[in-house]
This record gives structure tokens, C-alpha cells and sequence, in this order.
């Protein structure tokens, strides 16, 4: 068979090429490539020149890849400029011809001149995106609660601290959801930026497929009036043979900026008539819920697995966001195949603040810029990583101090997908 990858032309797509783009994007993630006008004029809202990416086989899009301006929140609760990367696909028919890297090197090379600190993604497949320098730097932890077993009095009508759970709609939501979502990302390391469109799309103001589903919408509101939790659920309807409810409510997204908010919503969901089972949808590893409950094991764990993978592209810049709990310093060889972050860097840092060089002292770790990236949010160990072969100590002990330094004591929970 001739390879014909060079006949094959990766380039940004315009605007007139939008509808064969989307057909190419629907095929590749299996859903039927069926867009109507109105589907394709509320998709054109993401339409950004230069930034969304196709392949070319004798004019049919064979490949996509998309990127769009984003901040994730560092530890300590610095906003950090991010490359989001999304709608990556690859035709079954052009698969191993290269087109995924030609697009990843051309877009991360522009985040790179724009001064992107970091890139990041939600990784459909595991395997893929540590060649280009990601690494996994969350996980995702999804619970199924069985009601019944939880404990909780099912005479329950609302929180005992003076503050209230309402039910809302969509258009609530459109105006009480970002203020609330920019107090959590403030705190919460690994939440990323929320712009207009995606408050929009989230409770079907825009649609962008045919079959919108409305969810239901709760806040709690502290004893002072403020709202500091919101859930999206969903629920189903079924029944046994004895006309015994057997429904299962699905959160789609619950954000809280306190204990107290998770707390009562979760509470609220364990309490709705007819309801047996609650999933979680995703959450930290280290979430509060099942502790919440009176039995935690009445909460089950039915998915664990990484989430966001970010990619350093500035590793100065990067380090500097974040905050550290502990005081010490680091001489980090990071090597980077793709030559866009690598280098020797001295790490000098303490609750205070940090200092992060260029430097040609002695190494103290070596290792790939996607294992730094797993553990610039704290949730990967060094000394772990050290032992899996991935890190290396080129001086004794070293795995320990930069887990000291870099570990945080929550661990770090991106809330969306994208």
C-alpha cells in the first residue's frame, strides 16, 4: 500500500468548511454525522480562525482537532493561561499516517508564541498523549449511593445550620452559576475557566445536538441568603414488578464553595421520593461524600481513573503560579522530546514564595516535563513515580523533598469535561 500521508493537508479550517469538519468530528466520535442548520449555526458560536484544526484527503476533513483559550487554577488559587485541547479525532480510514501529530505540533507550537503556560486535555484514551508531553495530573472518582443503606433519616426536610436547598431553573442558573463557579475556582486547584457559551450550553439555551434533556436544577443558600452550592441531576423512572420505585438520580455537575453546601446537596438528592440510587458523577478522590453519609460504604466507588492531563509549556512560569507547603529547593532536569519546556531548573521554595531559574547546577530529579506535569497540581507522588521507574533521584532523598514540596494536603479536582 502507497502512503499517501504527504498528499494529506493538515490545515486550519474556514468558516465555509465548518459543516465537513463537524461530519468528520461526528464520525470519529461515533455519533451519527447528522447536523441540521440550526445544530451548525449554534456550533459556529466555537468557530475561532486558526484554532481549529483539520486534515484533507482530496477535500473530505479526515481528521479534527480544536483548541480554545482556557485558565486551570494552580495550587494556592492562581488562575494560569492554558492551550485547551478538545475534538480530536482521527478517521478509522487514516489511522498511523501521523495526522494527530502534525496537528498537535502546529497547535502547541502557537500556544507556545502566545505565551500559554500550559496545555491541557481530557484524554478519551490513556496511551495517547504522553509522546506529546502530557501527563495525567487529577482523577476522577465517581460514586454510587445506595439510599436505602445511607443511614440518613428519609424524614429529612432541609439543612439544620439555617440555610435552605431550592429548586431553580436554567435561567437561574445562567445568572447565579459563574459567580459561584469563579468563589470555587478561586480555592480549588485543577478547576477550569467557565466562559458564556458554556453556561449557555449547559442548560439548553444553545444546543448544540438535536435531543436536549432537561435536567433539574437545586442551590443551597447559606442562613445569610448566599448561594455557595448548585446541582444538575437528572432521573430516571423505573419501576419493579410490585410497582416498587427503583429510580436512579444522575448528577451531572454539583460545585460547592463549602462543606456545608455539599453537605445539604447531597443530602437533598438522598432524600427525593422514589429515589434508591444516587451517582455522583465525577468528583476528587478524596471528596467528602461518602463521609457525609452515616454509613460511608453505603457509597461505592464504580470509577476511578485519571482526568486532566496537562502539558507544561513554560516550566518557569508554571512552578511560580502555584504555592508550596513546605521549604526547600530542587534542581529539576526536564526532558521534553519535543523541545518546547526542557531544561535544568532550580526550584527554590516555601510558604512564602517561590524563585524558579534556569540553572547548570547538579540534578536532583531528572525526569519527562509530563511527569512534572502530573505533579505540579499535588496529586502525584515523586517517591511513587520514582519507584514505577519514571523519575529518577540523581541524588538520594530527593523524590522525598519534592514530594514535601509539591503534595498538597486536597488533592486536586477538575469538575468539567471538554
Amino acid at each position: 500500500m502507497t502512503d499517501r500521508s504527504s498528499d494529506i493537508d493538515v490545515r486550519a479550517i474556514t468558516d465555509d468548511e465548518l459543516a465537513d469538519w463537524q461530519r468528520a468530528l461526528d464520525t470519529g466520535f461515533l455519533t451519527p454525522p447528522d447536523i441540521t442548520p440550526e445544530i451548525l449555526e449554534a456550533r459556529r458560536r466555537r468557530f475561532v480562525p486558526g484554532r481549529l484544526l483539520g486534515a484533507f484527503d482530496a477535500g473530505r476533513c479526515v481528521a479534527t482537532f480544536r483548541s480554545f483559550a482556557q485558565e486551570v487554577t494552580a495550587v494556592g488559587g492562581t488562575p494560569v493561561r492554558a492551550d485547551a485541547i478538545t475534538n480530536v479525532t482521527v478517521s478509522a480510514t487514516h489511522r498511523r499516517r501521523g495526522l494527530l501529530t502534525r496537528m498537535m505540533t502546529r497547535d502547541l507550537a502557537a500556544a507556545k508564541e502566545r505565551g500559554d503556560v500550559v496545555a491541557t486535555l481530557i484524554a478519551a484514551e490513556y496511551p495517547i498523549y504522553g509522546r506529546y508531553g502530557f501527563g495525567a495530573a487529577t482523577t476522577v472518582a465517581e460514586w454510587t449511593i445506595d439510599v436505602p443503606r445511607t443511614g440518613l433519616d428519609p424524614r429529612w426536610a432541609g439543612p439544620d445550620d439555617g440555610g435552605r436547598v431550592d429548586l431553580v431553573y436554567g435561567e437561574d442558573v445562567r445568572k447565579l452559576g459563574p459567580e459561584l463557579h469563579e468563589r470555587l475556582r478561586r480555592t480549588q486547584p485543577g478547576v477550569v475557566s467557565r466562559d458564556e457559551l458554556w453556561w449557555q450550553l449547559h442548560t439548553g439555551a444553545v444546543r448544540f445536538h438535536a435531543t436536549w434533556k432537561e435536567p433539574f436544577y437545586a442551590v443551597y443558600r447559606s442562613a445569610g441568603g448566599e448561594v455557595e452550592g448548585l446541582v444538575t441531576y437528572e432521573c430516571d423512572d423505573t419501576w419493579g414488578d410490585a410497582k416498587q420505585p427503583l429510580n436512579t438520580a444522575t448528577v451531572r455537575r454539583l460545585i460547592a464553595t463549602t462543606p456545608a453546601a455539599e453537605r445539604a446537596l447531597w443530602r437533598y438528592l438522598c432524600s427525593i421520593d422514589w429515589i434508591v440510587k444516587v451517582k455522583s458523577g465525577g468528583r476528587a478522590p478524596d471528596d467528602l461524600l461518602p463521609h457525609l453519609l452515616p454509613d460511608p460504604r453505603s457509597a461505592a466507588i464504580t470509577t476511578l481513573a485519571d482526568w486532566l492531563w496537562v502539558r507544561l509549556l513554560d516550566v518557569v512560569e508554571a512552578l511560580r503560579a502555584r504555592t508550596y507547603e513546605g521549604t526547600g529547593a530542587l534542581v529539576l532536569d526536564v526532558v521534553d522530546r519535543q523541545g518546547l519546556a526542557g531544561g535544568r531548573y532550580l526550584l527554590d521554595a516555601s510558604p512564602q514564595g517561590a524563585s524558579v531559574e534556569p540553572t547548570s547546577r547538579a540534578a536532583d530529579l531528572t525526569l519527562d516535563v509530563g511527569e512534572l506535569a502530573s505533579l505540579w497540581l499535588g496529586d502525584a507522588s515523586a517517591v511513587r513515580l520514582a519507584a514505577l521507574g519514571r523519575v529518577r533521584e540523581e541524588r538520594a532523598g530527593a523524590a522525598h523533598v519534592a514530594d514535601g514540596l509539591l503534595r498538597t494536603s486536597r488533592r486536586p479536582w477538575c469538575p468539567d469535561v471538554f
